[in-house]
């Protein structure tokens, strides 16, 4: 579903935002919560700055349920600034003769949602989450690398941060733990959930219940990737899989996860990933408890003169 456009994008990087997430953590639709006093969400200082960078283009992948209430409150105001496509992650998106399990209630995964947008990519392009505030340099680093990498199928990005900046005071978040070469590429990234902030740093649990220490300083994932058409073959492997033989495991919530699968790509090599740093602080809201911490970080922003008060 593609919206009105001032210009045509041409082949210049494209920005997709993953947005069918509910935030059940959160305990509500975060997507369109606003963060300031002129109405503005997360979402907006996000393609504030992508377009800063160079990005022209944007996709969203959301629910049909929230459609008519985002495209009011997020893409009718931007459309006037940016091309802005909708597609749509549903649970009934599965392969023929799959039978989603009963009650299952949540879609299949970063990776699933991703899929979505195969049919209106035609470059290279770059993926980040709706609810999590990355920094303007995130945005440039990216888009140069897109841009100077254009020809090179195999040669994928994300943006790491410093894990001690990535945590909330309010409970546990999952982040992908990245481990890089001495050429600065991407040579292993796990999924690990139950990291929590510390009175001394960080710690992480496997089942939930006994904690180990781990370094602030460690680069993780934010879904911050940059990648080109060639994922989409990648990726459509890595459900077929998924859903022939990993589904079984944990019906009710299994999930293909886009670190997991591009960790899987770096071992088979058929991807190369650079570890791009920013030199931004990233913020978001997990908890409702978060809300007031990015309100006034989003508030010192504008009166440092970062951003103007209204931003369409």
């Amino acid at each position: 579903m593609q919206e009105n456009s001032r210009r045509k994008t041409m082949n210049r990087p494209t920005l997709v935002i993953l947005a069918a997430g509910m935030g059940s953590r959160y305990g509500g639709l975060k997507q369109i919560d606003p963060v300031d006093e002129q109405g503005h969400k997360i979402i907006d200082f996000s393609i504030y700055d992508a377009k800063q960078a160079g990005f022209e283009k944007v996709v969203f992948i959301i629910k049909h349920a929230i459609y008519e209430d985002f495209k009011e409150m997020v893409g009718d105001p931007i459309s006037k600034h940016m091309e802005v496509e909708y597609v749509f992650q549903e649970l009934e998106d599965v392969p023929e003769g799959f039978v989603i399990p009963e009650d299952r209630v949540k879609p299949w995964g970063t990776t699933h949602a991703l899929m979505c947008c195969k049919d209106v990519i035609d470059a290279p392009f770059m993926v980040i989450n709706s609810d999590d505030y990355y920094g303007r340099d995130a945005y440039k680093v990216m888009y140069d690398f897109l841009t100077a990498t254009a020809s090179d199928e195999s040669a994928y990005a994300m943006v790491a941060y410093e894990l001690g900046k990535t945590l909330t005071e309010q409970g546990s978040v999952t982040r992908g733990v990245c481990n890089a070469d001495d050429k600065g590429y991407l040579s292993h990234i796990v999924e690990q959930k139950n990291l929590i902030k510390t009175e001394g740093g960080a710690a992480y649990s496997d089942d939930g219940e006994n904690f180990a220490p781990i370094d602030v300083l460690t680069p993780v994932s934010m879904n911050m990737w940059g990648f080109k058409k060639s994922v989409f073959d990648e990726f459509g492997k890595c459900l077929t899989d998924f859903f022939a033989n990993k589904v079984k495991d944990n019906p009710l919530k299994s999930e293909c996860l886009i670190p997991t699968e591009v960790d899987g790509l770096i071992k088979s090599g058929k991807a190369t990933v650079k570890m791009l740093s920013s030199s931004d602080k990233w913020f978001g809201v997990t908890y409702k408890e978060d809300k007031p911490h990015v309100v006034a970080a989003i508030k010192e922003l504008k009166d440092s003169g970062m951003y103007p008060e209204k931003l369409w």
